[in-house]
């Protein structure tokens, strides 16, 4: 997969929402919700979700993940002086293991590395994607409930190297 980015539009909505429905898809399952209220349930919660990262980084970068002309999931970045913080990176399932999200966040570490900065992120610690971030050179530098701060510096003695991204765009 050859990830691409386009900044979001408004018509966007109903599709973040979907990707952030299927990032819920296995909570929601074992709620034993009827469809009404599991899709009630997602909505409140991608909205509250969704208007918190659009105040917390009112600079940040909303973008669409496509492969082609498909929408295929989200990138949300900060950057800042110091470091680039993706706030958020989801894709559906059917994209995930595909190559995407590594080489969304492989371009993230070049970007950072050309100019000595970070790349941090907050991951949940039960979250199947701390496997990337490790894979990626991410190391925890701290936490707060179940929630990790990962961070990669190309200086990082202890960092692997980034793995290739054959070719992949973003």
């Amino acid at each position: 997969m050859t990830p691409t980015l386009r900044p979001l539009r408004a018509a966007d909505h109903v599709f973040l929402r979907s990707v952030y429905a299927a990032a819920r898809a296995r909570d929601i399952a074992r709620s034993g919700w009827d469809v009404a209220t599991a899709d009630a349930y997602v909505r409140m919660q991608f909205d509250a979700q969704h208007g918190f990262y659009r105040k917390r980084y009112p600079a940040g970068h909303f973008d669409l993940v496509l492969d082609g002309d498909i929408s295929v999931g989200r990138l949300y970045v900060a950057r800042e002086a110091q470091r680039i913080h993706v706030i958020e990176i989801g894709m559906l399932p059917a994209y995930r293991n595909r190559g995407g999200g590594g080489a969304l966040l492989a371009a993230l570490q070049r970007e950072a590395g050309a100019r000595g900065a970070a790349v941090t992120t907050h991951v949940e610690s039960n979250n199947r994607s701390m496997s990337l971030y490790r894979r990626f050179g991410f190391r925890e530098i701290g936490s707060a409930g179940f929630h990790r701060l990962m961070e990669w510096r190309a200086d990082a003695p202890s960092a692997p190297s980034t793995p290739t991204s054959k070719g992949h765009t973003a």
